[in-house]
């Protein structure tokens, strides 16, 4: 599929007005392939609410006169799906969803060659009607994993063939990371074999082990891709690398570290494109989103995003910079790394070796006329004070921060040599946050609790299922504590309070606790007890 044909598909059917379909395609960055156009432009449509991508399958099958099978909420199990040989449902990428009586349905996103798919799998299956039905190529793809071997079986075929064993392994390992959707690939080695392991859905889960004679050849061929020393083996490496292949892509922060049984390696998979980050799909609540995009709007100002590493605290600030992004405005970012791409701003990236750090780079990014600063992390007292000075000098500055909550923030500032004086002038909003697991929505139900809990009543569960993997859960969600700064708290911050002053003051003026925001989800069915407890921590209930 190319622009012009998803044009004639949705606006010539009238799903997709012209003028917001052109908005979609001059949103594009430049050098994009065909099949990451087609995603820029479906991505800007959804994200702008003019779609969404159930009605693009409808409108696609549609224009093509086939009827719709939504695999979503209607997956047919592992035993249907492998009935059709592997070499068909790969060549034609179909994937058969119904088996009844005398009638097969084969579903496809291939509708230029429906009439080879139907010869094909009749030379199967020589008794049977074959139905053709349209469905997204994602959700095929999906279905396609299950003739997929386990790591641990592609392992030994690799070593078995001879084939080019280090390459042919990292690739293996990449694209099944890329197909679960995980965050972070750990390679540890032990006494006498390697352990794979993937963080999906922020928990690690073992993926595959291999031989450990193999080990030095994979190490090696990581650290040529990410340009790192291959005779150092005592000191830790950080490093990057791109992937890409078969239409996968994604850029890869390599990190190695030596261990006693010798150099773990985690590569942190990064977005290469954008796609739909949006305010909207980031589990704010309706006077949290609010609050951030009354403040995100503000001239000058900081506003502090702030939670441990792998909270989601990047995916928030890219969204609120997409929400205040325009032509008539200059955002510049400085970051370690460049996490996400996105067309418009001006991103810059730390590098040590040439002494561009956060503060440096910062420095020089103040001299650019910018209108908005991203720094990536304020780590010491010179990136603060320089970022309090920008902010003081007529420019919005976001940034992240560690710390275990929002009114934990200003003490640990404080704490760091910034005047009170100017903190309370520059302080806008303070957003701390954690990621808890989504409820797998394919297998979700309903429990009544004969006693409620903190009001909650009506509790949901994934019972686990295919989709899942059989955990009850896929995705994630953010909870979140959002501290506008009043008057009020400017006069605190200006007399030097500690952290229960802040949360005292927060609390009276109705600012919501992680813990209680995470009750709010449970109650929604976004999540469930458990994880509001395993992420946020128990004690909030206390509160």
């Amino acid at each position: 599929m190319n622009i012009e044909l998803l044009k004639n598909i949705l606006v010539e059917k009238h799903y997709v007005e012209e003028a917001n379909f052109s908005s979609a395609v001059a949103s594009l960055q430049k050098g994009l392939g065909s099949e990451q156009q087609i995603d820029g432009v479906l991505n800007y449509l959804i994200e702008n609410k003019l779609l969404s991508f159930q009605l693009f399958a409808q409108a696609t099958a549609e224009y093509y006169k086939l009827p719709y099978f939504d695999i979503h909420n209607h997956k047919p199990s592992e035993d249907t799906i492998k009935k059709l040989p592997e070499n068909i449902a790969r060549q034609y990428h179909v994937a058969l969803v119904i088996k009844e009586k005398n009638i097969l349905t084969v579903a496809t996103d291939n509708v230029e060659k429906i009439n080879e798919i139907k010869k094909a799998v009749t030379t199967s299956f020589p008794d049977f009607e074959v139905r053709i039905v349209y469905s997204l190529k994602q959700k095929i793809d999906e279905l396609l994993e299950v003739y997929k071997n386990t790591l641990n079986t592609r392992f030994s075929e690799i070593i078995q063939e001879n084939k080019h064993v280090a390459p042919e392994i990292i690739d293996q390992i990449i694209e099944d990371a890329l197909s679960v959707r995980a965050s972070d690939i750990h390679i540890e080695p032990e006494d006498d074999e390697v352990i794979i392991r993937f963080r999906i859905d922020g928990l690690l889960t073992e993926a595959g082990r291999l031989p450990k004679q193999y080990y030095e050849n994979i190490l090696n061929k990581i650290k040529v891709e990410g340009t790192l020393r291959i005779d150092e083996h005592n000191s830790a490496q950080d490093g990057s690398m791109h992937f890409e292949k078969e239409g996968k892509l994604a850029d890869l922060r390599i990190s190695i570290l030596p261990t006693i049984f010798g150099e773990k390696v985690v590569l942190r998979i990064l977005s290469y494109y954008v796609g739909s980050f949006s305010l909207n799909e980031l589990g704010l609540s309706t006077d949290n989103q609010k609050m951030i995009e009354t403040v995100s709007k503000k001239p000058f100002g900081m506003i502090l995003v702030t939670g441990p590493t792998g909270s989601g605290k990047t995916t928030t600030l890219y969204a609120t910079l997409k929400h205040v992004n325009n032509k008539t405005i200059n955002i510049t970012t400085i970051e370690d790394p460049v996490e996400y791409r996105i067309e418009g701003i001006n991103q810059v990236q730390v590098n040590e070796n040439t002494n561009l750090t956060f503060a440096n780079g910062l420095r020089a990014i103040v001299r650019q006329d910018p209108d908005v600063i991203l720094v990536g992390e304020i780590r010491d007292k010179e990136t603060a004070e320089i970022a309090v000075n920008a902010a003081l000098t007529g420019h919005l500055l976001f940034s992240t921060f560690h710390a275990n909550d929002a009114v934990t923030v200003i003490p640990r500032l404080l704490d760091m040599g910034i005047e009170p004086f100017l903190l309370a002038s520059t302080l806008e909003a303070i957003i701390a946050q954690r990621l808890v697991r989504r409820i797998c929505q394919s297998c979700v139900h309903s429990e009544e609790l004969s006693t409620p809990i903190l009001g909650v009543k009506t509790i949901y569960k994934g019972a686990g299922c295919e989709v899942c993997n059989y955990t009850g859960y896929k995705g994630q969600v953010g909870v979140f504590e959002c501290l506008p700064i009043t008057e009020e708290l400017e006069e605190a911050i200006i007399n030097n309070p500690d952290k229960n002053s802040i949360e005292s003051i927060a609390r009276n003026q109705g600012v919501q606790s992680m813990f209680n925001d995470g009750i709010d989800k449970v109650r929604q069915g976004l999540t469930t007890f458990e994880e509001i407890i395993r992420v946020v921590g128990e004690e909030k209930t206390k509160k």
